[in-house]
This record gives C-alpha cells, structure tokens and sequence, in this order.
C-alpha cells in the first residue's frame, strides 16, 4: 500500500488527478469520529514533514498528523483507506 503522504503528494502535483474532488477522512481524537474535509481545505508547509493543517468548517486550523489520515476519497469513492491496525 501506498503511504499516504506519496498519495497525496501525486494527488497535488500530478495533472491527470488535477479535475477530480478529493477529499480525505483524518480521525478527530476529540469526537471520536472521522472528519472529512476537500483537499482544498488542506495547507501544506514544505517544512513540515510529519503532517498539514486542515481548515474546519467554522475556519479553525488544526495540524492532521499523516498517521491520522484514515481515508482518501476521489469523486465520493473511496480510493485508499488505513488498516485497522495502524
């Protein structure tokens, strides 16, 4: 399985991706549930290599770790999910 991170790398940065709606389902230890947000909700800092920051709805910005990511979705389907187990 591919890491997430190279995942979304080539989501970014590959053209032949660039017309699909992605989106991702990280876990939020705070309720206990998978939040999904668009990619376009994500900002990612060169400098960081451990995770990005995700734009909430109501405008707040809070730092996803990769590991967290549990879900990617292209066009509503789902195209890579993390085992249980990790």
């Amino acid at each position: 399985m591919i890491p997430v991170q190279d995942l979304l790398h080539r989501i970014r940065w590959d053209p032949a991706l660039g017309s699909s709606r992605f989106e991702i389902a990280y876990l939020d230890r705070v309720a206990h549930r998978l939040e999904r947000v668009p990619l376009a909700a994500l900002r990612f800092d060169p400098e960081e290599p451990f995770g990005f920051e995700a734009v909430a709805a109501d405008g707040v910005e809070h730092f996803i770790p990769y590991h967290r990511v549990r879900e990617v979705y292209r066009d509503g389907v789902l195209i890579w999910n993390r085992p249980p187990h990790q």
